[in-house]
């Protein structure tokens, strides 16, 4: 039995290998061929013993602290396999890439690693059934509710370009799993942490609306619409600073709200608006989403003058965070048509593959380049992957 599951295993990691290999080249579009060659420089040089999972740093660290996971959370023996979060980003930027090429093969490396990958995370020793922060066979990981929403709107995205019911199974599954960590407390919202509910977060409210109309667009359920519209609401009247439009991080149940601002908050709750202005043509909604696009660009970039005397407007903070606001961004460009942010973003990218990249495909963190990290995280290199993917059609 184990000799058959380790041929089996091996021959659907070979076909995979296979159909990455043997994808094309985009020498007609500059940032899908940046995707790709990205993409397959992850692919090798994260790679581990296990042909679905990837290594959380380049190079490997075996002693490597996370600090995004609740403070008493055990660490993961000898950090063999990335955490959820990081692992997450690899279907955020195939889905990307095949969003904007339709490309069979990305299907096929879906198929043949990212979900197979992404089972290894699935508990269904808790009810309900949900990804959970480490691979199954760890001493119990908590579930949080962001990661899960991540997931589940790659899903319902997916499942809009294939109308493949079952990554629209995957994605209601998933809102089973949101909707379970809502409660009356504070009027309502999503927890951040299924194991620890001390707060509910910006992370987990604005991307769940984000995730509940884009259901409601795949299903045509209105109470989706409804839920989304409701932690919309919820979001603005608890979390946002009131002066420049943008929004906290956590309310605690005290009613004490943490004041940090990240950009990915902020955009998602610009991207919420700008789908609630598509389903309801109500005009308040897009104003809405065009002053969160106006105070982001204000708040997270800075100008910088670069060692040539060339001018650009670079993000702050980290990459993965940047590239989630990006797409509130795009979602509001698709109605406005104001090209003003969508070039900042491409002067961004450009600039990154000029001098953020080193030889070996992987990218800094640092957007002036001035300096360069010995460690490279995983999540910061599949962002890099999605932003060049979604700039393809901009």
């Amino acid at each position: 039995m184990k000799t058959y599951f380790f041929t089996s295993l091996l021959s659907v990691f070979l076909s995979f290998a296979l159909s990455l290999e043997a994808k094309p080249l985009h020498s007609k579009n500059k940032n899908l061929y940046r995707a790709d060659i990205t993409l397959k420089s992850i692919f090798k040089l994260y790679s581990t013993d296990n042909p679905f999972l990837f290594r959380e740093t380049y190079p490997y660290n075996e002693k490597h602290k996370v600090t995004y996971l609740t403070s008493d959370q055990p660490d993961a023996p000898q950090n063999l396999y990335s955490y959820l979060w990081p692992f997450s980003g690899s279907l955020s930027a195939v889905v990307s890439i095949y969003q904007n090429n339709k490309d069979a093969s990305y299907l096929q490396i879906l198929e043949n690693r990212i979900m197979s990958g992404l089972d290894l995370y699935f508990d269904t020793k808790r009810d309900p059934g949900a990804y959970a922060s480490y691979i199954e066979k760890t001493p119990t990981p908590d579930r949080f509710y962001d990661d899960n929403v991540w997931i589940g709107i790659d899903f319902t995205d997916l499942y809009l370009l294939t109308k493949e019911k079952k990554y629209l199974s995957r994605a209601t599954a998933t809102w089973n799993f949101i909707e379970s960590g809502t409660d009356s407390i504070l009027g309502g919202g999503i927890y951040w942490c299924e194991q620890k509910k001390f707060s509910k977060n910006t992370c987990s409210n604005a991307p769940g609306a984000v995730f509940a109309l884009k259901l409601f667009e795949a299903t045509s359920d209105s109470s989706y619409f409804h839920k989304g519209k409701n932690l919309y609401e919820w979001t603005k009247a608890n979390l946002q600073d009131k002066k420049d439009y943008l929004f906290y991080d956590n309310i605690n149940l005290n009613g004490e709200i943490e004041k940090t601002k990240f950009a990915y908050n902020s955009g998602q709750m610009m991207q919420a608006a700008a789908l609630l202005y598509k389903c309801t043509k109500d005009g308040s909604y897009l104003k809405e989403a065009q002053d969160i696009a106006q105070s982001c660009h204000n708040y997270f970039f800075y100008d910088y003058t670069t060692n040539k005397g060339a001018k650009i407007s670079l993000p702050k903070g980290d990459i993965w965070f940047t590239t989630v606001m990006y797409r509130g961004f795009i979602e509001l460009y698709g109605i406005d048509k104001n090209r003003k942010y969508i070039d900042f973003f491409k002067s961004n990218l450009d600039y990154a593959w000029n001098y953020m990249r080193e030889d070996n495909g992987l990218f800094n963190k640092d957007w002036t380049a001035q300096t360069k990290d010995d460690s490279k995280w995983l999540l910061t290199q599949f962002a890099m992957v999605e932003m060049y993917a979604r700039l393809n059609k901009l």
